[in-house]
């Protein structure tokens, strides 16, 4: 058929988007280029620029997107000199962000030219875990308890079934919860440098398949029982974390937060107690920071995370404290964030250049050393954004800051 012939079937509505490939001999590129022609025609649109772009549909087609019309674009800026001690990352970074928020990207250089007065932020990666959360349904209170009971005695059977699915797979633990004769079983997992959910599905799904052969009067219920918890804000992933924890922090000393921020130490400590403490609390947040998300969101869109696990990483602690000597002591803690450098998003042309700048793009040499590196920059990116919003509404420099640069 010819590219007229199928978009003329498509507007009638005799050819699906999902089946354009049918027709085109599985060339994605062509079938990207007549859907979009398709599209225009139906809603009298113009899509030109949706049309222009480098990846390679081929490619995507096949790992990260069906029915492919073309692109969105994004602007991308860049942060740094980022200065990071941590267990994994040690040097001086350059962060690609993508956003449309103005002030974002110039707010955030501010915070990493602070830590580059003070001489480097330090990042711990302090746990790394993802998980996944099935749910199963015991015929009575009574077999759900064992069948709890069972999975922490037959660990080590579970752990080899687990990790017999991949070989970058590690089971750590499980931990039961038992509501009525329902069974929740929390798997948590090391998967190495990618983040790693569909490692996680596969060998769970194979696991229970264990289980349920010791227990034929169970019923498989969701191989997600929302116990993971994957993509939704939760008290359980703030607590016990997902992906990777990571914590990082920085004493400024009193000059570089006066001549940065136009503000002090007590200012910022102030500000960070009555916002990020009793204000997230009062409104009921597990949020109890100023803005992880926008750092978080940026850079993801970036390197080809997962971005709807901004949900996740966006919950999590900013403080700020004075030192004995009255500097400013300024630390954040993400318990839930998830990321890889293989994988998923990460194997996009343009996210791939993206984590090349940042040196984590592939494997990590010991395997899982390039993610929780990435954790520990990103973590570090967050303290800068952190420090420079508090700093400015210290000052009182918000408004002045967003009408000057968001245009």
């Amino acid at each position: 058929m010819s590219d007229e012939e199928i978009i003329d079937g498509i507007v009638k509505g005799e050819i699906p988007f999902r089946r354009v490939e049918e027709h085109t001999d599985g060339d994605s590129e062509r079938a990207t280029r007549i859907r979009r022609r398709a599209v225009e025609i139906m809603t009298g649109s113009a899509l030109d620029n949706v049309g222009y772009y480098s990846i390679d549909a081929q490619r995507s087609m096949k790992a990260h997107i069906e029915n492919m019309i073309g692109v969105v674009q994004i602007p991308m800026g860049i942060v740094g000199p980022i200065y990071v001690r941590g267990d994994y990352a040690d040097g001086e970074y350059y962060v690609p962000m993508s956003t449309t928020e103005g002030a974002l990207i110039a707010s955030v250089s501010r915070g990493c030219s602070a830590i580059a007065r003070a001489g480097y932020a330090k990042a711990t990666v302090f746990r790394d875990g993802m998980t996944r959360g099935p749910v199963l349904m015991a015929p009575d209170a009574a077999v759900a308890t064992d069948a709890a009971d069972f999975v922490v005695e037959k660990f080590d059977e579970i752990k080899d079934i687990a990790e017999e699915t991949d070989p970058f797979i590690t089971l750590l633990r499980i931990d039961p919860y038992v509501v009525g004769r329902n069974i929740f079983l929390r798997f948590v997992y090391d998967t190495g440098d990618a983040m790693g959910m569909n490692m996680c599905t596969i060998a769970t799904d194979e696991s229970l398949r264990f289980i349920e052969n010791q227990f034929p009067s169970i019923a498989h219920v969701a191989l997600s029982g929302n116990m993971c918890i994957d993509k939704k804000p939760s008290a359980l992933n703030l607590i016990e974390g997902r992906g990777k924890s990571v914590v990082c922090d920085i004493v400024l000393p009193r000059d570089v937060v006066e001549d940065v921020f136009k503000t002090t130490p007590e200012a910022v400590v102030d500000v960070c107690y009555r916002k990020c403490l009793i204000g997230s609390a009062q409104a009921g947040s597990y949020s109890f920071n100023a803005h992880f998300a926008n750092m978080i969101a940026a850079i993801y869109l970036a390197t080809g995370q997962d971005e709807a696990h901004v949900v996740e990483g966006s919950s999590g602690f900013t403080l700020a404290e004075l030192t004995d000597e009255r500097d400013l002591y300024f630390s954040v803690t993400i318990p839930s964030l998830q990321v890889g450098t293989i994988g998923g998003g990460t194997n996009v042309e343009t996210q791939q250049e993206a984590l090349s700048i940042i040196g984590v793009h592939g494997a990590g040499n010991p395997p899982g050393s390039n993610a929780k590196k990435f954790a520990e920059i990103i973590s570090a990116v967050v303290l800068a954004g952190e420090l420079s919003l508090i700093g400015a509404i210290g000052a009182r420099h918000l408004s002045e800051a967003h009408i000057r640069l968001n245009r």
